[in-house]
């Protein structure tokens, strides 16, 4: 797995009770999955000579996230090596302009969009305020993204230049009730399952919590959903994991992003599903057969636990175990910052209001939000 954070920590643990060797390229030792992963090899990402010499003699390499260069991917598959997903797949989720295109193609439900070049292209896209300006390659967690509410908020991020490659992508603000999330893992024979659709909750353009399965959710728009997911993951030719991110705006659907790869919005699963999204990543792309998606409770409610200023972790560690033995906390062993992803804690119960409440306040303890 190219990439040592916790995503790769965290199907490094799935691998275990696979069976299956783990090797992971990392940029230090220090990072999350380095940390526990027996196999680790340090080097950057976007390093052809270390991508190439961490790939040799595996039987598959995937990631743990979208920025490995193409280029490199595809003299790996040239060579032989199984990359999965492929380098023609993960082109959608690393560009969000040709992601936008192709959707378009296998006609998906898609907020209105188009490429732009300057403040005159915007203006002639506009149909009302706000829009939703986004680079088409880099962005994560609300980064590389701006709601901006006029033409003069535009121009001013429109002065930014852009790396090479990247283009100017607008679309219109949808005006949504709840963002959802819709993951399915899918092999390289074509076998799919998905999991039950789930509302996330985004503070800051990063995801806060999650909630498994949406609640309220009408039967046949969660079967919507799902359909629209694996729609995605076959027409694009999908391996591993695929979370589709998509506005709910109470009566449609609309599909924001893609992510493909174990994702933040499916963290519920290590506790609260049959296979989690880490298991059945591995299953995915080791063409082994897929594990069942299936809830373990009624509902499961996840909240990642953000960093702040409080860094003794251990001890409010300790006191959320003891005040609730039920409760499953999963750290990443990170150096705690402010706004840093650290960790996260997942709640199953038949309850929805007693899951978010425990949930809610183990997050809270944790980062020193509380104290009692």
């Amino acid at each position: 797995m190219i990439g040592g954070g916790q995503l790769s920590r965290m199907t490094h643990q799935a691998s275990v009770a696979l069976g299956a060797g783990f090797r992971v390229l990392a940029q230090s030792a220090n990072d999350s999955a380095a940390q526990v992963v027996a196999d680790t090899w340090l080097g950057e990402h976007d390093s052809r000579d270390a991508v190439v010499s961490a790939a040799h003699e595996v039987s598959v390499v995937t990631f743990d996230h979208e920025h490995v260069p193409l280029t490199i991917l595809r003299e790996l598959e040239e060579s032989g090596v199984a990359v999965r997903p492929a380098s023609s797949a993960l082109t959608f989720a690393q560009d969000k302009a040709e992601m936008r295109e192709r959707l378009a193609v296998i006609d998906v439900p898609q907020p209105r969009w188009a490429i732009v070049e300057s403040s005159t292209d915007v203006e002639e896209f506009v149909e009302k305020w706000p829009v939703v300006l986004k680079v088409s390659r880099g962005g994560y967690d609300g980064r590389g993204v701006w709601v901006c509410h006029s033409l003069h908020e535009v121009e001013a991020v429109m002065a930014h230049e852009l790396k090479p490659g990247v283009r100017w992508l607008i679309e219109e603000c949808v005006p949504f009730t709840r963002e959802l999330s819709a993951q399915v893992a899918r092999s390289p024979h074509g076998q799919m399952v998905a999991y039950p659709v789930v509302e996330t909750v985004q503070t800051n353009g990063m995801c806060a919590e999650v909630i498994a399965p949406a609640p309220g959710l009408e039967e046949s728009r969660s079967a919507q959903a799902q359909r629209i997911a694996m729609t995605i993951a076959d027409s694009l030719g999908v391996t591993g994991m695929l979370a589709v991110e998509l506005f709910d705006t109470g009566a449609e659907l609309f599909v924001n992003e893609l992510a493909m790869r174990p994702h933040n919005s499916g963290h519920w699963s290590m506790d609260g599903a049959v296979t989690s999204q880490f298991e059945n990543h591995l299953r995915a792309v080791l063409d082994l057969p897929l594990g069942s998606p299936a809830p373990l409770g009624a509902w499961t409610v996840m909240v990642n636990v953000i960093g702040g200023d409080y860094p003794d972790m251990y001890a409010a560690y300790k006191h959320c175990m003891a005040r609730d033995p039920g409760l499953k906390i999963h750290m990443y062993g990170k150096e705690v910052r402010p706004g840093r992803k650290i960790g996260h804690v997942n709640v199953v119960s038949d309850d929805l209001d007693d899951a978010l409440r425990r949930a809610r306040h183990a997050a809270a303890y944790l980062t020193g939000t509380i104290e009692e």
